[in-house]
């Protein structure tokens, strides 16, 4: 198979993935912020928590669910803020396994990729990059900053030159 990826092509599709990867991991991981409730180990994420309060009607006092799970709605995420960062980072992890993917298949396919599609995939990865305390949020943040950085260096160098034919 003909790839349309120069050598520093190949190892930015590969950084790429993994720097997704690594940020959907920790996006979708309820270990962003660690605490204690109630006695309790408490943590969660932009859309999932870990060990959370409950009223029980039968006892009229609060008892701690300790299982992890999703917010019942979009609507039952805290406050309008963390909404807005479950929708950005979201966006951002969606952005950069997009590019990733799409890098990926340049390996495989010749003419997929060019200097200018390398490029403009190197903008969406910064601008992916951008959108972000436990290890989730660490490992969301690496992803995000690495694809903001060396992918989107490594990314001007990945397509190889257009061939010119003379008629």
């Amino acid at each position: 198979m003909a790839s349309s990826l120069t050598c520093t092509g190949v190892i930015w599709a590969l950084l790429s993935f993994l720097c997704a990867a690594a940020s959907c991991v920790g996006f979708f991981m309820p270990y962003w912020l660690w605490g204690s409730q109630l006695g309790k180990p408490v943590s969660f994420g932009t859309f999932r928590r870990c060990s959370y309060p409950v009223h029980d009607e039968s006892r009229q006092t609060m008892v701690m669910v300790e299982e992890c799970g999703r917010y019942a709605s979009f609507q039952g995420i805290p406050s309008a803020e963390w909404r807005i960062c479950t929708v950005v980072t979201g966006l951002g992890c969606g952005l950069l396994l997009l590019v990733a993917l799409t890098a990926l298949m340049g390996c495989c396919v010749s003419e997929l990729i060019s200097r200018t599609v390398g490029r403009v995939a190197g903008g969406i990865q910064f601008l992916g990059g951008k959108c972000e305390i436990g290890w989730a949020f660490y490992c969301t943040g690496t992803g995000a900053a690495a694809a903001m950085l060396l992918c989107t260096w490594l990314a001007c160098f990945s397509g190889k030159k257009q061939k010119h034919y003379p008629y």
